[in-house]
């Protein structure tokens, strides 16, 4: 399992290592307790954590560097505890570990969501970013998202819909070819007579 593969899921809470994806949905398995289940593309939308974003006051950074902050710091800093009440206490750790994040657009429930996802993170193993790091910095992709609006998407699109056949075209009815190559008049249509009564 890598960090690559973990997922966030709308309406669920936790992490979740992706499995496989389907036309329909996903399987993912839960990192908490390891179930496996399917996830309904009409329910829920898959994120990746890897094209999460964070808003700063300078340039958005990616989800793991804010995790690797965290990592760095561990022993050094009291990290904030996610069921914490205290607001203020978790917006002056975050300001301690990294001081670009931008409060207001950040908020403190997306703050308490990256601990948790820390603390899941850490204890399945999966806080080796250099794989990560070394990706963001050969490719710079516009389509990342920040967490404050996170959407997803399945990796399978739908297919596009056939385009309509174009309807066959009417005979004309002005002449037809005879075996010899002479043409045949067109047919005439008899006209009904009407019945007179008298």
């Amino acid at each position: 399992m890598e960090y690559r593969e973990i997922v966030a899921v709308t309406g669920l809470g936790g992490l979740y290592q992706l499995l496989t994806t389907k036309s329909d949905g996903a399987i993912v398995r839960n990192l908490a307790d390891k179930s496996t289940k399917f996830i309904s593309a009409r329910l829920h939308n898959v994120t990746p954590l890897e094209s999460i974003e964070i808003y700063t006051t300078g340039d958005n950074v990616r989800l793991h560097e804010v995790f690797q902050k965290m990592k760095d710091t561990d022993g050094t800093v009291t990290k904030a505890d996610p069921k914490a009440s205290d607001n203020n206490a978790i917006k002056d750790y975050f300001k301690s570990i990294f001081a670009e994040i931008d409060e207001d657009r950040v908020y403190v429930s997306d703050m308490k969501k990256m601990l948790k996802w820390y603390d899941l993170l850490k204890a399945n193993d999966l806080l080796n970013f250099e794989a990560q790091a070394e990706d963001t910095a050969v490719e710079t992709t516009p389509e990342a998202e920040p967490v404050a609006e996170v959407k997803a998407e399945t990796a399978e699109e739908p297919a596009e819909k056939p385009a309509k056949k174009a309807a066959p075209k009417k005979k004309k009815a002005a002449s037809e070819k005879t075996d010899d190559g002479a043409e045949k008049p067109a047919k005439k249509t008899a006209a009904k007579k009407k019945k007179t009564e008298e």
